[in-house]
Order: structure tokens, then C-alpha cells, then sequence
């Protein structure tokens, strides 16, 4: 019975014997996974670790803080009474001399300009036109001859004529305006006007030429 442990003393080295067994598996396993090295390498790993640290370098002296200046005490400038501006007037000197504005101009009074009489109109020129047919300025007239062959056909109608007479009266020229739709009967038309002898138109009393519009009929009797 003296023998015989307390059970807490078994606990204890039970717990022991575990701890070294998983320590002693550790360290197998590590020594064959070559993490750690062999015994030589350990112990000169060992000698390099036992050698002393390099000192650490002395702290360098913190710079020396800058001394505060004294401040200096400024007087406060005492406010000005505001300045009224006074405008300076030049002052002038009666023994200066003062020139005189000049006189005003004379006022110059004009006479009303009278307007200027409006230029004549201008003269016409060319002939003059005659109102009517060739009845009155030509009191020497010939009426046209129907032509026979006008007659046998039986042609008849009206021609127009354009006379422009010269400054003597004479027919100077003659056209057909508006045809009778004969030419037998237009060319009996023109050949007698060509003979009248007709009075001279005036403008101003002085003869001009002048134009005026003939009618000719030429009509069948008993048609």
C-alpha cells in the first residue's frame, strides 16, 4: 500500500509522457524534412548566436530649439479728424490785366433770292402730225384710178396709208399701214398720193414737216 501513487501524481505524468512523446515526433519529423539541420550545422549555428550584438549608435543631440524673440510693443496711431477739401480759387490780382470777351459778329441780314423763272420747255422737233386725213392741207389732190383688172375681179376694200410730207408740202414718203388685201389696190393708193401737192405745215411760223394718216375706199358701184 505504501507503493501505491496518488492518482493527481499519475495524472501529472501521464500528461508528461504525452507531451514528450508529441515533442519527440515533432522533432523526428523535422529532422527528416531536413528543417532542422544536423548536428554539426546546429551547433555552429548555436556558436554564431552567442556572439554579442553590435552596440547601437549613440542617439544624435537634439538641435538646440531657436530662442524666442522679444516682441516689440508698437504704439497704436491715434486716429485723424477727417479733412474737409477746400476748392482753392485762384486769386487774381488787380494789377493783372483782364481781357475782354470779344465783340458779338454783326447779324447779316439777307434778301429773300427770288426763284429762278422756269426754264422754257424744249422745242419738239420732228414733223408734225396732222389731225384728220390729207383733205384740208392738200387742196391739190388726185383721187387713185380703179384698177381695171381690180374691177374684172371684182376686188375692192380699204387701204390705209402713212404720207409724210417735206417742208415745201411734197409727199416725200409713203407707206401702207393697213392693206385693202389687194396689192393692185394698195399700189393705186400709193401711186396717187405721190402727186398732191399738199400746204406746208408750220410750228412757230416756220415750215416743218409733217405726217399724217390717208384713208383710201375703194368700192364696185352697183355692188
Amino acid at each position: 500500500m505504501g507503493n501505491v501513487q496518488p492518482p493527481e501524481r499519475r495524472v501529472r505524468l501521464a500528461g508528461f509522457s504525452v507531451v514528450l512523446v508529441v515533442h519527440g515526433a515533432l522533432l523526428y519529423g523535422l529532422w527528416h524534412a531536413h528543417i532542422l539541420p544536423p548536428p554539426t550545422e546546429a551547433a555552429a549555428l548555436f556558436v554564431t548566436l552567442l556572439k554579442d550584438p553590435p552596440k547601437p549608435a549613440p542617439p544624435k543631440p537634439d538641435p538646440p530649439k531657436p530662442k524666442p524673440q522679444p516682441v516689440k510693443l508698437t504704439k497704436p496711431i491715434p486716429p485723424q479728424p477727417p479733412q474737409q477739401l477746400v476748392a482753392q480759387v485762384p486769386v487774381e490780382l488787380p494789377s493783372e490785366p483782364v481781357a475782354t470777351p470779344p465783340p458779338p459778329a454783326p447779324i447779316r441780314i439777307e434778301a429773300p433770292v427770288e426763284p429762278a423763272p422756269p426754264a422754257p420747255p424744249p422745242k419738239p422737233t420732228g414733223p408734225v402730225t396732222l389731225s384728220g386725213d390729207l383733205a384740208i392741207a392738200c387742196p391739190q389732190r388726185t383721187p387713185p384710178a380703179y384698177p381695171a383688172f381690180s374691177r374684172r375681179l371684182g376686188e375692192a376694200g380699204k387701204t390705209v396709208l402713212r404720207v409724210e410730207l417735206d417742208e415745201t408740202g411734197q409727199v416725200d414718203r409713203a407707206t401702207v399701214t393697213t392693206s385693202s388685201g389687194y396689192a393692185r389696190l394698195d399700189e393705186a393708193a400709193l401711186s396717187a398720193v405721190k402727186h398732191w401737192h399738199c400746204t406746208p405745215a408750220t410750228r412757230g411760223g416756220i415750215a416743218v414737216r409733217a405726217v399724217a394718216i390717208q384713208p383710201f375706199n375703194f368700192v364696185l358701184e352697183g355692188r
